[in-house]
This record gives C-alpha cells, sequence and structure tokens, in this order.
C-alpha cells in the first residue's frame, strides 16, 4: 500500500496528506480537569483498555471531541493508529483526529496508516523520539483502491487476520500465564512418588525444607551453578591484536537470547583466531544466559540445540554448560525462565543508565535446586 510503481489500472497513488484531515489534539490545562469530564485522551489510552485518565470540563472545539468510530493517530513518540471504540472523550494534542477525504474509506485509511508506520516512522522527525509532521504527511505517497467498494473488501479482508491475530496472542497471554503457575509449582512444590504435584507446604509441612532460595521439598538439595556446569563469557567484540589464523564465524548477541527460545532472524559474524573458536563454540545442550541489558533480559536461558554451526557467543551472553550427571540442560533453562531463577538475577543485578549487568562470579553464585 506504500509502493507507487507499477500500480494496478483500478488504484490510485497520492500523498496521506491528500486523503485525509489531520486534525491536532486539545492542550489542556489542569485548570479545566473536572471529576465529572470528559476523559482525555492520550497515547496511554490507545495503548490500554483501562488506563487512568484525567477529566476534561472545559469547552472543546469539534476536533477536539472524540468518540467511537473515529480514527486516531498517535503521531509523537509512539507511533500508533487506531479505530476509537470507548465513547466520547477529548484528545490530547499529541494526537490526530484523522477524517478521510470523500471516496476514501475510514477503515482502508487506518490500514494505510498501520501498514505504513515503520516507513513513516523511520522518515519522521527527532532522532530518539519519532514526530510525524504534515510535512511528512504532505510526501509520502501510498497507493489504494479507487472504487471506495473495493476499499471495503480489502480492509474487511484485513480486519478479519487482525482480529484472527488478537485472538491468537490472547490465547498465548492465557497459556503463558497458565505455564508460569505450573512452572511455580513445579519449582517449589515437585512432583511426589505418585507423580503428582505434592501438597502445598501449608497442607504438609513435614515435606518441605527450609534453604537459602526458600521452602523446597525434603528430597531436593541446593547447590551453586559454578560446582553443576561450566559457565564461559563469549567474544569482546573490537578487541585488539593481531590474529594470524583468523577465521569469521556466526556469534549470538543479546538480542538473539530470549525467554526461552532463541530469535535467529539475524545473527551476525565476527572474525576470531582458531584457539578462540575451539574454548567459544556452542555444543547441542549448552544453555545461554544474558549477562545485561534491560530487567526482562536477564539470565533468561534457552537450550541451544546446534541450530548454527559453528557458533560462538558475545561477552553479554553466559556459555552454561551442564554436567549431564547432576544437571540437565531443560532443567536449568526452565529454571531460569521461573519466578524464582528471575527474582535472582533481578536481585544480584548491578544497574546503570537504565540497564542492567551481572557478572561471571554471580551467575556462579547462582543457586539452582536438584533432586536426589
Amino acid at each position: 500500500m506504500s509502493d507507487v510503481t507499477n500500480i494496478p489500472a483500478n488504484w490510485a497513488s497520492n500523498t496521506l496528506i491528500n486523503i485525509a484531515d489531520y486534525h491536532n489534539g486539545g492542550a489542556f490545562k489542569p485548570k479545566d480537569w473536572i471529576e465529572d469530564g470528559l476523559p482525555i485522551i492520550r497515547i496511554e489510552q490507545l495503548n490500554k483498555a483501562n488506563a487512568e485518565t484525567d477529566k476534561y470540563g472545559g469547552a472543546l472545539l469539534p476536533n477536539n471531541f472524540i468518540d467511537t468510530g473515529d480514527l486516531i493517530f498517535s503521531w509523537s513518540a509512539t507511533l500508533k493508529v487506531v479505530i476509537w471504540t470507548r465513547g466520547p472523550g477529548a484528545l490530547n494534542q499529541h494526537l490526530y483526529k484523522v477524517v478521510p477525504k470523500p471516496g476514501i474509506s475510514r477503515l482502508m485509511l487506518l490500514h494505510i496508516l498501520d501498514f505504513n508506520m515503520s516507513k513513516l516512522a523511520g522518515q519522521s522527525q527527532g532522532s530518539t523520539m519519532k514526530h510525524v509532521t504534515r510535512k511528512e504527511l504532505s510526501r509520502f505517497k501510498v497507493v489504494y483502491p479507487k472504487r471506495e467498494s473495493e476499499q471495503q473488501i480489502v480492509a474487511t479482508i484485513l480486519g478479519t487476520i487482525d482480529q484472527t491475530i488478537e485472538k491468537t496472542e490472547a490465547l498465548i497471554e492465557k497459556y503463558q500465564q497458565i505455564k508460569a503457575g505450573l512452572m511455580h509449582d513445579l519449582f517449589t512444590r515437585g512432583i511426589g512418588a505418585d507423580g503428582q504435584l505434592r501438597p502445598p507446604r501449608e497442607h504438609a509441612p513435614e515435606l518441605y525444607q527450609q534453604t537459602p532460595i526458600g521452602w523446597i521439598p525434603k528430597e531436593w538439595e541446593v547447590k551453586l551453578l559454578g560446582v553443576l556446569a561450566e559457565i564461559v563469557s563469549g567474544v569482546t567484540l573490537g578487541a585488539k591484536g593481531e590474529i594470524s589464523d583468523e577465521i569469521e564465524v556466526p556469534y549470538l548477541r543479546v538480542a538473539n537470547v530470549q525467554d526461552g527460545y532463541l530469535d535467529l532472524t539475524e545473527v551476525k559474524t565476527v572474525r576470531v583466531s582458531q584457539n578462540q573458536l575451539e574454548k567459544l563454540q556452542l555444543q547441542f545442550g549448552d544453555v545461554l544466559m544474558n549477562e545485561g541489558g534491560d530487567f526482562d533480559k536477564l539470565g533468561r536461558g534457552s537450550v541451544w540445540q546446534e541450530e548454527i554451526k559453528p557458533c560462538i557467543h558475545q561477552n553479554h551472553v553466559f556459555r552454561v554448560r551442564p554436567r549431564d550427571s547432576q544437571l540437565r540442560s531443560y532443567f536449568l533453562a526452565f529454571w531460569s525462565q521461573s519466578e524464582k531463577g528471575k527474582k535472582y538475577f533481578v536481585l544480584n543485578s548491578k544497574q546503570s543508565t537504565n540497564l542492567a549487568s551481572i557478572n561471571s562470579t554471580q551467575s556462579v553464585s547462582c543457586c539452582t535446586t536438584c533432586i536426589n
């Protein structure tokens, strides 16, 4: 919907500014906020249905008033476009009320803006905070069906796909919550001889013992991760020095190691010596844990299954190689994803400039539950 070359004869090409009117919301002053006024619609309200907001009780211009069915475009910081569904409100100044020109379907306009959002972000003003101005809208060309009836068909198809995605995401979130609850039970109660979860400690305190990481079943023990596995930091990028036998190999970054899976969409390469390759080459069953980044990235573990061979890891990713006789790779990976594992990494990390990190000594000292 943005490629303006080789378009069908029954499609049109135009700039975004020519297919709709973009009205800025108002700058509402606190002196006009009242308890029973209209909710002020900001980007928070677009992102979260139950987000709290101030109420405005002053006079409103027609273009500052929003109601169900109106198209709203957040043009500053977080770029987003939605059809508003939650009744009357007062539009904030960092949002556009978008009114399609005659012959343009509102739903089609929604999908045109949504489809081109990443490109708009790339052309917007500001290096760290994006702003889509009328200047960008006046030079950004898009394509669309000329007939409004065809626009409606296209929009309906895309809307059906969006609904399917939303339902799928809701199911994924539901099952993630179920998984988190099950992991909590498994890593605090475990499985008894009958193959069932042990009764909670409140019901059977004689089955549990107090340890440095909390209450665990009496049959379990706690050991340092450094005793149960070999922990190795990866290659440091940009390290100086002449390498006579260097070789270019793929390496894993923090972005590749997600919570419970590996994102190998983009794997970069680095030149290392043959000795470094032999030392750092990943093996099947290695558990990868992040050393730094945002708090939600710390320590999250994924099991390497030799998806790429050879492959090494960056110094911000730890390679944990369990000793098979004492610890299983997937047990460790799930433990690092559990509430107990994540709590350890957060509490033991250091924070600076909104980033968190944990060193290899702290990782070695991490306690994990083992079954006798």
